[in-house]
């Protein structure tokens, strides 16, 4: 999958802050749209950098998924 569109996956559910640091290491934050839950993710490629943030998505995507236990 490209990095355009597992960006675009990812920005349907989560605001996107990237920045690098002096050292040439890109930071990116995600902020869910709805919660406000942070996650943060660090790496010197900007591809390994969205795929992380996107393996993230999909984690918490199939966690959103599973049922609820009965009580």
């Amino acid at each position: 999958m490209r990095n355009t569109t597992k960006l675009k996956q990812i920005l349907l559910k989560y605001d996107l802050d990237l920045s690098m640091d002096e050292d040439g290491l890109l930071k990116g934050t995600l902020v869910d749209k709805i919660s406000g839950g942070l996650a943060q993710f660090e790496h010197s490629s900007y591809s390994l950098l969205i795929s992380r943030c996107y393996s993230y998505f999909l984690k918490e995507i199939q966690l959103g998924k599973k049922p609820k236990p009965k009580v």
